[in-house]
């Protein structure tokens, strides 16, 4: 009852300024409206007047009608001049704030490595992070962690521990407060922020898809898209077991996907945005949650394309399902803000009071919860045909 009063409350305010909008809107527009006709009309009074006497005629006296008119017409069109000018003003000076602002971290300056030099060997030294908008709210604290070049590193940990920061401090969406993110051993604040990101593929659990044909989405993953030919493009496709559902559609790789991939299962994005990745070639890989939302079949297939994508790059998987994490090199629990627990998958599992054990005991409890279910559910139906079969 409390909730339905404040949102009653809450209407009845907006209802309120609906209806003082509408009377200054109806006064503002009935005053000029009247002013334009007083216009016209006093003219034509004293016109009549003059004519009457000699003093103006008829031709005059219509030149004057027509000034008056016209007159009349720019001020009634005030009004609606006035709301657009107020919106012209308003988005006007949003665009100018953006414009003039100034970013925090450069987008093109720093040092870039050769080929030769940069492994993608990756290390967090005491690292402290709490977020602008919440700096109370300490993300991170005294937080290490390394991961050597070429090897394959699951994050695992209770959620809201701040996994996925973990992938926006490495893109430098945000620098630490304290300690140091190093990329063989250069600290990712003197690299050149542009040309870091060009060698760091990202698989979300919600790839960002464009509006436009699955060939230039995958063409997207290249640094200069135009000179992706069609070979490579169907190359990665078939790496990332999206070449054959792609074959199916009538357009095959011209298929328009629709805004963020609307026409696409979870599955189908996921391949797609593996292929872009494969196109990317990057040094670095971060996987966030890549099959967390997929049924078995998809998880399948796009778990042995990311196995495919994983080969000879340094790897960042966060995720919590077993098969996800199970052939990683190693494994670090995340929690309290820091690294738990780190070693391999099998160590880990065996420690009985470990927190890994505990989220992988809880993971395999509620999947037997939903292959329970699951069960139960098709149990039914198969009682309510046989019902069904049994009636006629």
């Amino acid at each position: 009852m409390a909730e339905m009063a404040k949102y009653t409350n809450k209407v009845d305010y907006v209802l309120q300024l609906a209806k003082k909008e509408a009377l200054a809107r109806a006064g503002f527009f009935g005053a000029t409206g009247l002013s334009g006709n007083l216009i016209v009309l006093s003219v034509l009074y004293k016109g009549g007047l003059l004519m009457g006497n000699a003093y103006m005629t008829v031709g005059e006296l219509s030149s004057f009608l027509m000034y008056a008119f016209w007159v009349g017409i720019s001020i009634g069109g005030l009004s609606s001049f006035y709301s657009e000018l107020m919106k012209g003003l308003g988005a006007g000076g949003r665009l100018w704030e953006l414009i003039e602002r100034k970013p925090q971290l450069p987008f093109n300056e720093g040092i870039t490595l050769g080929k030769a030099t940069f492994r993608g060997a990756l290390e967090f030294k005491n690292v402290e992070f709490a977020y602008p908008t919440r700096p109370e709210a300490s993300i991170f604290k005294d937080f290490s962690l390394s991961i050597p070049a070429g090897s394959v590193m699951a994050l695992v940990g209770p959620s809201g521990t701040g996994k996925s920061t973990i992938v926006s401090l490495l893109l430098r969406l945000y620098d630490p407060i304290s300690g140091t993110i190093t990329v063989d051993g250069f600290d990712i604040r003197q690299l050149n922020p542009l040309w870091f990101r060009t060698k760091i593929g990202t698989v979300s659990q919600e790839p960002i898809l464009f509006s436009c044909s699955i060939a230039e989405n995958i063409a997207y993953g290249a640094e200069d898209p135009s000179t992706v030919t069609a070979e490579e493009i169907q190359k990665v496709a078939e790496i990332a077991n999206a070449a054959s559902f792609i074959r199916d559609f009538p357009k095959g790789f011209d298929t328009v996907v629709g805004e963020k991939g609307i026409l696409l299962s979870g599955g189908q994005k996921q391949r797609i945005a593996i292929a872009r990745a494969l196109l990317k070639n990057p040094k670095i890989l971060l996987l966030d949650e890549a099959t967390s939302a997929l049924d078995a079949e998809n998880e399948y297939l796009v778990q042995e394309a990311l196995d495919r994508l994983m080969e000879g790059r340094t790897v960042l998987i966060i995720a919590h399902r077993l098969s996800t994490i199970q052939n990683a090199d190693s494994v670090a629990v995340l929690g309290q803000g820091k690294i738990l627990e780190c070693g391999k998958h099998e160590e880990l599992l065996a420690n009985p009071n470990g927190l890994f054990r505990k989220l992988m005991q809880k993971q395999a409890f509620l999947q037997n919860s939903d292959a329970f279910a699951l069960d139960v559910q098709s149990r039914e139906n198969n009682l309510l045909k046989e019902n069904v079969r049994e009636n006629v």
